[in-house]
């Protein structure tokens, strides 16, 4: 199928997963957990009270070449946005992309979407652990803190759940 049948299809509606592709155009889905929504939320009210000059997505999917991969969040320029409006998916990456680890995912399978966002043009790969702690990395290597929002924290706060 196509991404954009995908999208469409009315079966897909409303299924508690995430869906992606793999390099063979074949449904990859994930089901997703309410810690991971709040991971989710949290990161995108943070760059709602950190950064101006772009916006966030969540659920953002980009065409790569390992197939469609979808983002827990993005955040891109609004230059970004002018180039690429609301295609579906993106062929180009938001400049910031995230991932947050659900326990179906590997170190292995973050390693290999980050190689894909980078090829597709994304400047910073960030993953967020099942603890709350981020991890930040350029097209080189994992960096201590992000390079285009060097104020944005490296952990998450859940001590409301403790």
């Amino acid at each position: 199928m196509e991404w954009s049948e995908i999208c469409e299809n009315p079966i897909f509606k409303d299924m508690p997963f995430k869906f992606e592709t793999n390099e063979w155009g074949k449904i990859v889905m994930t089901p997703a957990s309410n810690k991971h929504g709040y991971y989710q939320a949290s990161i995108i009210e943070m760059f709602v009270k950190l950064v101006e000059g772009g916006r966030t997505i969540s659920e953002c999917s980009i065409k790569t070449s390992g197939g469609v991969k979808v983002a827990d969040v993005a955040w891109g320029s609004y230059a970004f946005f002018k180039r690429n409006k609301f295609d579906n998916p993106y062929l180009e990456s938001p400049e910031i992309v995230i991932e947050i680890l659900s326990p179906s995912n590997t170190l292995q399978e973050m390693n290999e979407k980050k190689e894909l966002y980078f090829a597709r043009g994304a400047r910073e790969f960030w993953v967020c652990d099942e603890d709350g702690a981020i991890r930040f990395y350029n097209y080189r290597a994992q960096i201590s803190s992000s390079e285009i929002i060097p104020q944005f924290p490296n952990r998450i706060d859940i001590s409301f759940a403790e």
